[in-house]
């Protein structure tokens, strides 16, 4: 059996476990934490003792405080969670090979020598819960993925919470997750499933029994005849790929369906989407908007710009497209929306321009003012001065 080569670690209820980690009173308590500390909006996140009364992402506080009467709502605390996740990530790192942080809860590390048997891989996970629980906190805990490859392993990982240690190879493939649906598996959207089943590719079974050639065809791209190898148990390192662009989709919660409430939400997406391109020292070219009706259909449009990092020019283009938007559809209530900056570059990389005038990787003086704001709300708290409105945005949740 094996070689097993990659550990996936998927934290259990992370939001939730550091704030019973820090508060022993709330452990064992149905937890939830929102979007920010008030009595309506969403839930961003739940303990598992909430979770058992049916809160989850995306559960209004109306309906969590229904479904759980003696639920704590707490507001999230996202600079926080990111302070345990590199402390969790530092206890994996000295103790295995901590190869990538996933997401603010998500790791994978590499399996090598004796870990490469499942003995001993499901040996080192034993160690890896007690070094972060003695290291971080005991509640603090995490479900771990055995896998050969990133995939099989990421799956894997999905498949017993909180606290469980599962594996996934050839030889337990495809029977051991027949039982789950298409969509269920990372990279398999709702479109994506429809393509699927447009080919006759209704379940698991018949996907992993695929020609990897054929879905090649169904994917319209060599990430599909990757994606069947995979799951058929052949490794294939991460493809390190050229950032394609900064941006967000949000669900909002029904308070904020209103179009101009939204359209505030918009605003807020580009001033994060803006300091995110700066902070990696990048300008974009295109700004796209996306708004999808809760009555159905979407509405998408995208605009062309100077190579810049400067938020009041996104803006400016933000406004434009929902005038756009206004005047051609009029629309009702807003289920989600998203903002992107496209078409993206290195600063460094910018061409001069003779008519601003601007040298080549020279800021202008609406970027100057841009970074100065991400100073200030560095040395001063997220949001202690924005662009022209200072109302918080909440009611919403990530996306996926």
């Amino acid at each position: 059996m094996g070689p097993f080569r990659i550990l996936y670690l998927d934290m259990n209820s992370f939001f939730a476990s550091v704030e019973q980690q820090l508060n022993p009173g709330l452990r064992g308590r149905p937890v939830a934490i929102t979007a920010v500390d008030s009595g309506s909006g969403a839930c961003v996140a739940a303990s598992y003792e909430a979770k058992a009364f049916g809160v989850k992402t995306g559960t209004s506080v109306r309906d969590a405080r229904r479904l759980c009467p003696g639920i704590t709502f707490l507001p999230s605390r996202h600079r926080l969670y990111v302070r345990f996740n590199l402390a969790v990530a530092d206890v994996l790192d000295r103790h295995a090979e901590l190869t990538h942080i996933r997401s603010v809860d998500e790791f994978q590390l590499a399996l090598s020598g004796e870990a490469r048997s499942l003995a001993g891989a499901t040996g080192l996970v034993a160690r890896l819960k007690a070094a972060v629980a003695a290291e971080v906190g005991i509640c603090l805990r995490f479900s771990a993925g055995i896998g050969p490859n990133h995939l099989l392993a990421k799956i894997a990982g999905k498949l017993e919470k909180p606290d469980g240690c599962r594996w996934l190879s050839p030889e337990n493939m495809p029977q051991a997750i027949a039982h789950l649906s298409l969509d269920d598996l990372p990279g398999i959207s709702e479109a994506m499933k429809a393509r699927l089943y447009r080919a006759r590719i209704f379940d698991i079974p018949s996907l992993h029994a695929l020609d990897p050639r054929h879905a090649r065809l169904i994917w319209r791209s060599v990430e599909g005849e990757r994606f069947v190898r995979m799951l058929q148990g052949m490794e294939i390192p991460l493809i390190a790929t050229e950032r394609g662009g900064f941006g967000n989709s949000k669900v909002l919660a029904p308070e904020f369906r209103d179009p101009v409430r939204a359209y505030h939400v918009g605003r807020w997406l580009v001033e994060k989407a803006s300091a995110r391109l700066r902070r990696d020292g990048r300008v974009a070219a295109r700004f796209s908007l996306t708004v999808s009706f809760l009555a159905g259909g979407t509405w998408a449009r995208n605009v062309s710009c100077f190579p810049t990092q400067d938020t009041a020019i996104f803006l400016r283009l933000h406004r434009a497209l929902w005038i756009r938007l206004w005047r051609s559809v009029r629309p009702g209530a807003i289920i989600s929306l998203g903002v992107h900056l496209g078409d993206v570059d290195l600063l460094t990389a910018r061409q001069g321009d003779l008519l601003l005038p601007l040298a080549p990787a020279e800021l202008t003086r609406g970027e100057q003012i841009s970074k100065a704001l991400d100073q200030i709300n560095a040395r001063f708290g997220d949001g202690a001065i924005r662009f022209g409105l200072n109302a918080p945005h909440p009611g919403f949740f990530e996306r996926g």
